[in-house]
């Protein structure tokens, strides 16, 4: 889709509102063909990128943990027994 929108969940720590926000806008701005609205299309531009944050921050907060990659257990070899 757009490749400057940045993956928000994360297992090491959560998404800023400005993170949420940036991708908000990326989103409309690629959804919209508007890197800039005219001043007739702000109001609509602007209310579009506060509800797409809005709903971003709603779907990460409901979303289930990332649990932590695992880390591998060490093999321990045990000794012949004599």
């Amino acid at each position: 889709m757009c490749r400057s929108i940045k993956q928000l969940r994360r297992a090491e720590a959560p998404a800023t509102e400005a993170e949420v926000r940036a991708a908000a806008l990326q989103f409309v701005r690629k959804v919209s063909g508007y890197r800039a609205p005219s001043r007739n299309n702000q109001a609509a531009f602007e209310h579009a990128v506060n509800e797409i944050a809005a709903t971003t921050q709603l779907l990460l907060a409901q979303l289930q943990p990332i649990s932590p990659p695992k880390t591998p257990q060490p093999i321990v070899a045990s000794s012949p027994s004599e």
